[in-house]
């Protein structure tokens, strides 16, 4: 199988490099040689490669941003996604598009299933949405995967911000209101090379399993990096509310992704999120 990977020097991006099975190839230019955006270099390097699966694994994800400048995120997330479905069909490629869980609102108490209906409450969400239309549009051999929350060795990531601010302040608060899952991104990598090799189609959900909200999440990180000597002296974490942190763009408070689906088509469920963060630090730069 030879893979055309969109967004090649993203935490996704070199997951999906990391984790490239044996029996295929990758093609991984840089985004200056292939922006999502840019419709004359997509078709180039489809053309050029010739590739069986195209991976889009770019996005604008300045969710906060977003609100000030949705234009820009709808170029990206929507407009461009559109044409590279279309360009994936013209070339017989399969498309294997990436989207997040705030496509849906948060107001639901349990987890949000592939089938469920999307209402996003954000320009970020809304932008996502607009991209999965245009892929089901396309009429694309296509794959869309949720996903949320993920993070890597590298790259900007929460994981990446909490080791830092535990080393700069003496308390660090982190909203504990918002429920959802953690994904370490070489998870989610290798449940896409095996989702792209089988004959799967519309919307699948992945992220690792179990549930955290996000000061669970930054005390889980506080506790392995220091057991992992990765800190020291490490500022402790304190629960506030989403009210108490105001951002430009409000947050679902509960999505939780439903991955039943993902995991029958896989056949094993995904690693609970603690063993791979874990996993993820043991790999991380300890002078990051």
């Amino acid at each position: 199988m030879r893979a055309l990977v969109i967004g090649a020097g993203g935490q996704l991006g070199r997951a999906l490099q990391a984790t490239i099975p044996a029996t295929a190839e990758l093609v991984a230019p840089p985004r200056s040689d292939c922006d999502l955006s840019n419709a004359v270099q997509l078709e180039r390097w489809l053309g050029d490669t010739r590739p069986d699966v195209v991976f889009n694994a770019a996005a604008y994800t300045a969710v906060d941003a977003a609100e000030h400048d949705e234009a820009t995120a709808r170029l990206v997330n929507a407009i461009a996604v559109g044409r590279l479905a279309e360009a994936a069909r013209h070339h017989g490629a399969r498309l294997v598009h990436v989207s997040t869980d705030f496509v849906f609102d948060g107001e639901t108490s349990r987890p949000y299933a592939p089938d469920d209906a999307p209402n996003p409450l954000n320009a970020y969400g809304r932008t996502k949405r607009e991209g999965e239309v245009a892929v089901l549009q396309s009429g694309a051999d296509a794959l869309i995967v949720r996903t949320a929350w993920v993070h890597f060795e590298h790259g900007r990531n929460f994981v990446h911000t909490m080791l830092r601010l535990m080393r700069e302040r003496d308390e660090v608060g982190v909203v504990s209101d918002q429920i959802g899952a953690p994904t370490y991104a070489r998870n989610l990598a290798r449940a896409l090379w095996l989702l792209a090799e089988r004959p799967a189609g519309g919307f699948y959900h992945f992220t690792d399993s179990g549930v955290a909200s996000w000061y669970d999440f930054a005390v889980a990180i506080r506790e392995e990096a220091t057991a992992a000597g990765i800190v020291r002296d490490a500022a402790p974490i304190v629960p506030i509310r989403t009210d108490d942190y105001p951002t430009a763009a409000r947050r679902p408070r509960f999505s939780v992704l439903d991955n039943s689906k993902t995991w029958s088509a896989l056949g094993t469920r995904g690693q609970h999120w603690r063993e791979a963060l874990r996993e993820m630090l043991g790999r991380i730069d300890r002078n990051g």
